[in-house]
């Protein structure tokens, strides 16, 4: 894995990130404090923008029904979600088109030309392993072992129908079988068989309940498993399915007629800035713009040789097939 964007570094100033005089108020939906280390983004705003944000614990599919329920009188200021729900976001008209400072850093592909979505970062899907709580099974190394006998109980993963690291990892699945974004047939027998294994399938992010020993394997983000093995005590570790799997950015946006639009544009100013990138990379994760990852972190994942079987998709086709993928998914996966 190339832990780097080859493009030359944001030099200028961000002039909009000046703090006011007293602290504000602003919204995000779907900033968990427990999740890709938002934790430390709403500590770093507060502290340098003097902008408080609310921890709120949506998931990408809660905040964007969330966004439309409330089209007529916006709540939130900024969002963050799983890219097809930025996508989505952004053709359901309920986000602004925004360039924060540094957009243009950002590899096309992964932002909208106009602003209404843009990647604020990039995660791995594998699996998130206790070790210690497998009760002396082995290490899953790929997706098929995960229907073995011997993981009975002890698989989980997020319910692909609303949250999307659920979708991220049916999406891999699909794929590690066979399957493409017009064929979602490999991913519904592979969960039918993996639903004779009692899978745990909790709709909200579930870090704790991994390092608690509750779900011993989890299909998660590599940032959030390297956040356990180096932060956490226990023995975990992040594993890329020996069958492959998907890298996908995670973005944000800037709602429509948003309460507080100013302090919304300063908070994603922040966030792409180059310090506010750099944040993220404390949290194992790549950043959107094209900075390094500094060696210390760049060290702690695993080698590029594994992260060679991770592809990129056509996210724009990951958004229209996600629909209805969901619902076979409600109907079909017993």
């Amino acid at each position: 894995m190339k832990h780097y964007i080859a493009a030359a570094l944001l030099t200028t100033a961000v002039t909009s990130l000046a703090a006011p005089a007293s602290a504000e108020d602003a919204i995000c939906y779907n900033c968990p404090p427990q999740w890709a280390d938002w934790a430390s983004m709403l500590t770093a705003i507060d502290d340098k923008l003097d902008i408080q944000m609310p921890h709120d614990n949506k998931n990408s599919g809660q905040t964007i029904s969330q966004l439309l329920a409330e089209r007529a009188a916006p709540v939130a200021d900024v969002a963050y979600y799983g890219v097809t729900t930025g996508i989505k976001a952004g053709n359901e008209d309920i986000v602004e088109a925004y360039k924060p400072a540094g957009f243009e850093d950002i590899p096309e592909g992964l932002k909208d030309p106009e602003g209404k979505w843009f990647a604020v970062h990039y995660g791995t899907l594998g699996f998130f392993v206790n070790v210690d709580a497998l009760g002396g099974a082995p290490v899953p190394q790929c997706f098929a072992d995960l229907t073995k006998p011997e993981y009975n109980g002890m698989v989980g993963y997020l319910d692909p129908s609303s949250a999307f690291v659920g979708y991220a990892g049916a999406v891999a699945a699909n794929m590690a079988f066979g399957g493409d974004l017009t064929n979602f047939d490999p991913a519904i027998k592979y969960f039918n068989d993996l639903g004779k294994n009692n899978p745990i399938v909790p709709k909200q992010t579930s870090f704790a309940r991994v390092v608690s020993g509750e779900i011993p394997i989890l299909f998660d983000y590599d940032f959030n498993a390297y956040r356990g093995k180096y932060e956490e005590e226990g023995n975990f570790e992040f594993v890329l399915p020996c069958e492959g799997s998907v890298r996908v950015p995670y973005v944000m946006g800037l709602v429509k007629n948003s309460p507080n639009p100013e302090l919304g544009k300063r908070v994603l100013d922040y966030i792409l800035s180059d310090e506010g990138q750099a944040i993220w990379t404390n949290a194992y994760l790549n950043p959107a713009r094209p900075i390094e990852l500094p060696a210390e972190i760049a060290g702690k994942f695993l080698p590029a040789s594994e992260y060679a079987r991770a592809a990129a998709v056509n996210y724009a086709d990951m958004e229209k097939a996600q629909a209805g993928f969901g619902e076979r998914y409600l109907s079909e996966v017993k």
